[in-house]
């Protein structure tokens, strides 16, 4: 009680006040508000913004941590102090070690992203005398799993900044904004820093590193293998299995490395009816069609082992959706449900273009061998426009109908 009665007379010492966003912001993260509606016009439902928030951080946990692992992993593989974990359950790979690897260059970076993030949603709270709204909640947890896991805080707190400020809070907030915000920070990464976001390395864990760097003769911070995209985009061989790439135990992004835990995060979103899943399945069609017509295109000649698309495009098709970023953007970011297609049946259209441009961008931009990002930052533009004719084109329709009934 004695918290309660301190939490009431600072609420009522902030009421009407600059601050009250802020506070209430903090007062409702602790406990439920006090107010309630009465009467018959209102209607009650279950969920809300928080809960729909919650659920989605919740699916997207599992990555989080299997990411840490991953990292830690990564970083003993490339140090040549393990040997390659042979399946998904092998002690090799769930290992403490590697998760105090992981702990401490993942954690800093959810740290810094919702650190800024929040910060910044609570001054424009306070600028714009309106409540804390908890749209972040979901960007926030996005973000440290779409960026490499060596990308300086500076340059993630930065790149955060700029995209809650243009990207969200100066189209009026959340739910009125045009691009989804994780895509925005990592698009401004990928501009501004290109040769951070060029899919080429993979971290790995500095301070060992340095003491065989040193014991070289080298002042080295790290050792840097490549990702499986950017093996291929250099025409490489990949030395991962097709299980491998589904369990995810590949370099890669924190978090969108495990085909297998993103399946079953999508699963759980379309079971709470939280993500579409006419957009996961169009994506998927998409990605698959673009994949067989680059196969096809290989197997009649037209391309020989000599060209730098050779390997992309040579890749089987439904290896496309196990490796880079395409599960995961099309679970966690293309079904955001401000951005993209509000219609089903602009759903599937805006699902299936984004599947089948995020390969086309993958194959035929080796600088950048992830189109996923691009993909769906460019379908978000066009979504409204999507909408907007299969709107018209259901009235043409009922109008048609219509003059036959009249006739």
């Amino acid at each position: 009680m004695g918290l309660k009665s301190s939490l009431h007379n600072l609420k009522e010492k902030y009421k009407g006040t600059k601050m009250a966003p802020a506070f209430n912001a903090i007062h409702t993260f602790l406990y439920l508000p006090n107010e309630t509606t009465h009467g018959g016009t209102h209607i009650k439902v279950a969920d809300d913004l928080k809960r729909t928030m919650n659920i989605v951080i919740m699916a997207m946990v599992p990555c989080l941590i299997f990411g840490m692992f991953n990292a830690g992993y990564q970083h003993f593989l490339a140090l040549g102090e393990i040997g390659r974990a042979e399946g998904f359950l092998d002690a090799t790979f769930w290992n403490w070690n590697n998760l105090v690897i992981g702990l401490q260059k993942v954690l800093p970076l959810v740290v810094v992203s919702y650190g800024v993030g929040l910060a910044i949603e609570f001054l424009f709270a306070v600028i714009k005398k309106h409540e804390v709204e908890e749209g972040y909640l979901v960007t926030g947890m996005l973000v440290p799993l779409i960026v490499p896991i060596d990308t300086p805080l500076w340059m993630l707190a930065v790149a955060v900044a700029f995209g809650v400020v243009i990207g969200k809070e100066v189209f009026g907030g959340t739910g009125m904004n045009i691009l989804n915000p994780a895509l925005t920070i990592r698009a401004f990464l990928f501009f501004a820093y290109p040769t951070w976001m060029s899919g080429d390395k993979v971290w790995v864990h500095g301070a060992v590193a340095r003491d065989k760097a040193i014991a070289a003769g080298e002042n080295l911070d790290a050792i840097s293998g490549e990702t499986v995209l950017g093996a291929l985009a250099q025409g490489k061989e990949v030395a991962y299995s097709a299980w491998d790439m589904f369990y995810g135990i590949i370099p890669g992004s924190v978090g969108e490395t495990s085909a297998l835990l993103i399946l079953l995060g999508g699963l759980f979103l379309i079971f709470t009816k939280i993500g579409s899943w006419r957009i996961m399945l169009s994506s998927v069609l998409g990605a698959l069609a673009m994949g067989l017509i680059f196969n096809a295109v290989v197997s009649s000649g037209w391309i020989t082992e000599s060209s730098k698309f050779y390997a992309l495009m040579n890749t089987e098709f439904w290896h496309h959706l196990l490796i880079g970023g395409f599960a995961f953007g099309t679970v966690f970011m293309a079904t955001d449900p401000v951005t993209a297609s509000q219609t089903n049946k602009g759903k599937w259209i805006y699902g299936f273009l984004i599947g089948f441009i995020s390969i086309l961008i993958r194959v035929f931009n080796p600088a950048y061998p992830e189109g996923v990002m691009l993909a769906i930052l460019l379908m978000n533009v066009f979504a409204p426009t999507i909408d907007h004719y299969v709107v018209q084109g259901n009235v043409k329709r009922r109008m048609k109908r219509l003059k036959v009934k009249t006739a």
